[in-house]
């Protein structure tokens, strides 16, 4: 049974000395459940902060997620909730930390109901906003009939006449890969020019390319026949891939003074190998600290978030503790009530 909000922060503070926890992660997509299971099953203290709007929210179906491929997100986020919340050192919040504020020897989050939580480390799994080409149909559609990521949603789709809009430098790169599902076009916009040796590669893959702007998709519902151009000509297309700019979805990364990184789409929070940021103590994970948007490996970085934020916690304490002729750390102490 997935908790609600009152009811799991209710039960959280009552396991979890109040409004103190040892993580809280912020996002409760596949990078921050992934990131809780590991400091779940490390029986560590921990809130999960999630507003229940993650950016996969407009596709159906997730794929090439091993063991998960076909199943929509919400199906698989609200398992891994239900798992979660099985471990008796869990907490749930449904809402957002809109205020973050560091201390000497902790964190502190504000909350979207006004609470104020505390923790020795954050896991931020906030994710990014996208900002898709400003074209007539296109935001109808996104997750539907017009996507970024083939390897996500080309196989549905192969076979059929594709276009790529051009929002980037790297869409001339983008369109040479969706070739690969089906007959392609390669629409500039008049402004995202392949250079010469991306030319010799669309002509050597029979890529169209279309330099008149898009300006509308055309179709019946959320589905594409076809797009029209500046020019009044219509092209036949089937599915659309772009990939679009980012932005972060929460200010909280720039509030707690994390160090950001410049990506192919937008910002993204800077990290090293264990997910931590310029901030000792914070971690990220997912698509606000990767370019490379796909569940497998929101995962897989939440994985390594969790890990490191959990590993930092036990040599601190131990580094506490060594010389001080205090006894050994007692890891049962942390669940006494």
């Amino acid at each position: 049974m997935v908790m609600t909000s009152q009811r799991a922060v209710a039960e959280g503070h009552s396991k979890n000395n109040g409004n103190s926890y040892e993580v809280i992660i912020v996002g409760g997509s596949f990078a921050g459940m992934s990131g809780a299971m590991q400091l779940a099953r490390a029986r560590r203290r921990i809130l999960i902060v999630d507003a229940g709007r993650p950016r996969n929210r407009f596709v159906a179906s997730a794929h090439g997620f091993l063991g998960q491929d076909g199943k929509s997100p919400r199906e698989i986020i609200g398992l891994a909730r239900q798992q979660l919340a099985a471990y008796p050192t869990v907490a749930f919040f449904a809402g957002e930390a809109v205020e973050g504020r560091r201390h000497e020897t902790h964190f502190e989050l504000g909350l979207s109901d006004g609470q104020a939580v505390k923790a020795s480390r954050l896991l931020l799994a906030t994710g990014v906003r996208d900002e898709l080409p400003v074209i007539a149909g296109i935001e109808e559609r996104w997750g539907v009939s017009v996507f970024q990521c083939p390897y996500c949603h080309g196989f549905e789709v192969g076979g059929r006449q594709l276009g790529v809009i051009g929002n980037h430098p790297m869409s001339a790169h983008q369109a040479l890969i969706v070739a690969d599902w089906g007959a392609a076009t390669y629409f500039t916009q008049g402004t995202f020019e392949p250079d010469e040796p991306q030319l010799a590669m669309m002509r050597a893959r029979g890529i169209r390319i279309e330099r008149a702007p898009v300006v509308e998709i055309l179709g019946s519902g959320t589905s594409i026949d076809a797009v029209r151009l500046a020019d009044g000509r219509s092209v036949a297309i089937q599915a659309v891939f772009t990939a679009p700019k980012t932005h972060m979805a929460s200010g909280l990364a720039e509030k707690l003074g994390c160090a950001f990184d410049d990506g192919p789409f937008g910002a993204l929070i800077r990290t090293n190998e264990q997910k931590q940021t310029t901030v000792a103590g914070v971690y990220a994970a997912g698509d606000a600290a990767s370019a490379m948007a796909n569940a497998t490996l929101a995962s897989a970085a939440g994985v390594m978030a969790g890990v490191g934020a959990h590993q930092s916690l036990i040599f601190e304490q131990a580094s506490s503790r060594q010389g001080d002729g205090h006894t050994p750390i007692d890891p049962e102490a942390r669940h006494a009530s």
